[in-house]
Formats: structure tokens, sequence, C-alpha cells
């Protein structure tokens, strides 16, 4: 095999990933020697495939006016982890009949959180409703506290938001966790999905004799309707398999929203 070619397709763009042996994949061409990663960098590389992995789940269900909502318990209210989990099944179950009754499904991304002063609190990324005020409706679910909500768009777009989904804790959160039980300290640092999401998979096309030469040498060219993103372009040698690989994303120039017209410039949410 000289190369192989990956297309994740989504609503408003694609993403291309290339990996070939050598220069150009061409045939008779071999990967390049392989290095021993440290464990540092296979931590790095593992955080890097989450985010990757996390950002195409949340662009293969999630439009950009969708909601990321900070469910709030009152100030100084310290929960134990035990009550924020009935808290928030009660939440589910309410907002799972409100979207019932409206013939919408509840799709739903989200992570527990200690705040600055230990105290747990929620965060949750949910479909918007098309014909009702969805931020009111959430409000009304959560009856423990106070509700912060913001588009995908105005949190920063698909990338940052999944980075922060599956950030690692940093030493200050660190310090945060070590208050709670062993068992418990996982839940407080991983995430959760509804079931019904999509779980994003490539078409692979596999190449034996046409090269990336082209490619390389002159750039990709953009499907018709689409715009190519010059800073989403990367290629290299992975030092850690010795293949080539050449990544880049194109946009639709025209976004698609299905349940809202778009007011966001084009690429904005990258």
């Amino acid at each position: 095999m000289a190369y192989w070619k990956d297309v994740w397709e989504f609503t408003n763009s694609k993403e291309y990933e290339y990996k070939y042996a050598g220069k150009y994949g061409a045939k008779g061409e071999k990967r390049g020697k392989r290095k021993k990663a440290t464990p540092e960098q296979i931590k790095r590389q593992n955080q890097s495939n989450r985010e990757k992995k996390m950002r195409r789940l949340i662009k293969a269900n999630f439009i950009p006016d969708d909601l990321w909502n900070t469910l709030k318990y009152p100030k100084g209210t310290r929960i134990p982890l035990e009550g924020v989990r009935e808290h928030l099944k009660d939440f589910l179950i309410a907002l799972r009949k409100e979207y019932k009754k409206r013939g919408e499904p509840l799709k739903f991304i989200k992570r527990m959180e200690i705040g600055e002063q230990g105290g747990i609190h929620i965060h949750i990324l949910v479909n918007r409703l098309k014909n009702a005020q969805t931020d009111l409706i959430i409000q009304q679910c959560w009856q423990q506290g106070s509700v912060n909500h913001e588009s995908i768009y105005e949190h920063g777009g698909y990338k940052k938001l999944a980075n922060y989904i599956v950030k690692l804790p940093d030493e200050e959160m660190e310090g945060q966790l070590s208050f709670f039980p062993e068992e418990e300290r996982k839940e407080l640092v991983s995430y959760s999905t509804s079931r019904n999401l999509i779980r994003p998979e490539p078409e692979r096309t596999e190449y034996r004799r046409w090269t990336v030469r082209d490619l390389i040498e002159n750039g990709p060219k953009p499907t018709p309707g689409y715009y190519i993103d010059k800073d989403s372009i990367h290629y290299g040698v992975n030092p850690y398999t010795g293949m080539s690989y050449y990544h880049y994303t194109e946009y639709r120039i025209e976004e698609i929203n299905s349940r809202s017209s778009p007011p966001w410039k084009e690429g904005t949410w990258k």
C-alpha cells in the first residue's frame, strides 16, 4: 500500500488526513526510522487524540448556536458528589420530558468540574430546540441554582470547546481533587454523553499507484462550494511511527444550519 486518505465529512466542513511512506508515498518508498517516545510525549499525543476525537464528536452532532451550559449551586454551597449525581439525574429526566413534548430528541455531552472554592458545578452541551426558548427551559429544569448559557460560537468554536471538555486537571485542580475520595476523582475529570450521538467515522480510500506529490508541491484544491483554511494545513513525519502525514480542513462557503439562519461569519467556529 502506497498511502491512504481519510475524509471526515461534517455538515459544514471536511477534514482530510493523508498517511504515506517516504516523501510522496510513491512505489518503493519506505517509512522513516521510528523513535521511542518518552512517557511525556505519549501523554501529549494521547491528549491530542482525545481533543481531536471530541472535536469531531461535537461537529457531527451540534451546530454553532447549540448551547453550552453551566449548572451552578448557590455561592458557598458544597454538595457531595452523590448529591450532585441525583440533582443531575433529576435535571436530565425533566429536560428529556420537555424535549419529548416538542417532538425533539435531547443530545448532550456533560462533565463535572470543581470550582475555585472547591464546590462542584456541571457543564452540559445540548442541542437547541427549534421553536422554544431552550435557555429558559434549561433554567426551569435546573432547580438547584443559576445557569450560565452561551452558544458554541460564543464560547470560541468547536476546537476550543472540545479542548475544554477533555482537559486534564492542572495543579490547582489537582489540589481540589485531593479533598475527594480516590474513587470519585475519575468521575470529576471525565465526560459522558447521551447514547443517541452520532459517532463519526472517516471514509477511507487506499491508493497503490498514485502519490501525493502534487498535493505536497502545489497544495490542496478545495471542493466546489468550499474554501480551505490555510492554517489547518500541516504535514511532516511522525517520528514515532515513521509515517509521513498531510492534514487540512475545508469549510462550506455558505453554511448549512438546519435549525436557524446563521448570523456568523464563515469559518470563525473552527
